[in-house]
Formats: structure tokens, sequence, C-alpha cells
């Protein structure tokens, strides 16, 4: 089997996203930060490479279950299910948080300040993630779109109005790094998404949801950074289209 010592973190759990769970019970971030290979993410955590790529094999040698295999996807099935799939979760799950959190602040902040922190630090990230979900929908997915027809047709394409798709790739993969520290910090601020003992169900209720709004965003990331736009580059570059 190849070493996994020196592939990239992204690169191994594009290849099977089960992988993920090895590298999220260690804490190596691998959407964000995906572009580390293993044994550089190892050594930044202290952790023996060695025993990662023992857990990392089992799972790779055994049956693949449901999991989809979105590195065989084409392009624009894989942003239709972005879009559907994580940024509508966002959309629908965001007023939710925002209203437990406030109700929080207000009844348990005078006991546990970090809960504003908390709060402040998620309103800001659903305001910077709305914006740029847009910019994904309104611009660079359709472009993705448009280079995945002119393929498909074998048909000479424009330059974009944007030159490379490069330079919105690099823009989103920047907010990416904004948003995956954002969830560092609240993370952190909250041990965890442990609640303390003298906590409510509506506290309890808020802490399991940003933990599955942090999860999610993870596998939203990891598919547009070590997936998606790969390819995109890739096809962009097959095309051969002139800025």
């Amino acid at each position: 089997m190849e070493n996994l010592k020196t592939k990239k973190v992204g690169e191994i759990v594009a290849g099977d996203y089960r992988c993920a769970a090895v590298f999220q019970r260690n804490g190596i971030e691998f959407c964000c930060k995906g572009n580390r290979t293993l044994n550089d993410a190892c050594e930044r955590k202290g952790l023996s490479a060695d025993k990662l790529i023992v857990e990392l094999n089992d799972i790779l040698t055994g049956v693949r279950t449901t999991e989809q295999d979105y590195q065989a996807w084409e392009l624009t099935k894989l942003t239709g299910y972005i879009v559907e799939t994580h940024h509508r979760y966002i959309e629908k799950t965001t007023p939710v948080l925002i209203q437990f959190l406030d109700k929080l602040c207000k009844v348990h902040g005078g006991g546990h300040p970090e809960l504003f922190e908390i709060n402040d630090t998620f309103n800001r990230s659903a305001r910077e993630l709305a914006a740029h979900m847009k910019k994904e929908e309104l611009m660079l997915f359709p472009a993705i779109g448009k280079m995945v027809a002119a393929k498909s047709k074998g048909e000479r394409m424009e330059p974009m109005m944007f030159g490379t798709v490069q330079n919105p790739i690099a823009m989103m993969m920047q907010e990416h790094e904004t948003e995956g520290a954002n969830f560092e910090d609240i993370a952190k601020l909250s041990n965890g998404y442990m609640p303390p003992g003298d906590a409510c169900a509506t506290y309890r209720a808020a802490y399991v949801l940003l933990s599955e709004f942090d999860t999610d965003l993870h596998k939203h990331i990891h598919l547009e950074n070590n997936i998606l736009f790969p390819k995109a580059i890739e096809l962009e570059d097959e095309l051969n289209i002139a800025e």
C-alpha cells in the first residue's frame, strides 16, 4: 500500500471519507489544513504517524459501506450536492442556533461569560458564510458548470470575467480558513461542545447543534478544498482557457 506518511491529509480523506473520523479523533485538521502530509500533521500534534497508519489501513482495507465516492462524481453533480446539502443546511440551521445562543446569553451569561464570545463568533461566522455561499452559487459554481459544458460539447471556452478560476478559488479557500478558525475558537470556548453540569435542555441542545454544524462544515470545506477545487483547476488547464 502507498506510503501514507508522505501523502497529504486532505488527499487521504478525499480518497475515502471514512478516514476523516481518525483525524477528527486525533485533532488533525483535514479540510482547511489538508495540504500537510500525514507525517507533518502528526509531528505538529506530537502523535505517532505509525499508530495512525494502522488505524487508517484498517479503514482503507475494509469494505466500503454507503459512503459516496465523491471523487468519481462529475463536477456539476458535486456542486449541486454541496449547494443542496451543505449550503441549505447552513441556511436552515443558522436561525435556530442564533435564537438558542441569544437565549443562553440572557439566561446563563452571568454564570458562563464564555457564552457571549461563542454567540459573537457564531453570528460573525454566520454572516461570513452567507456571503461566501452567495459568491459560490452566483459566480464560482456557474463558471465550473460552463467549463463542464464546454468540455462535454467539445467547444472552445472564452476567458472568464475573473480570469483564471484559480482567482475565486483562492478567495474561497482563504474564507474557509477563516471559518475553520472561527469554529476552532467555538470548540475551545465550549469545552469541545461539552455543556456544564448546570446546563438546561436548551443549553444542551445548542451545544449538540453547534457540534453538528461544525462537523457538517468540515465535510463541506473538505469537498471543496480537496476534491472540487483541484478538479476545477485541472479542467481549466485541460480546456486551455487563456486569461
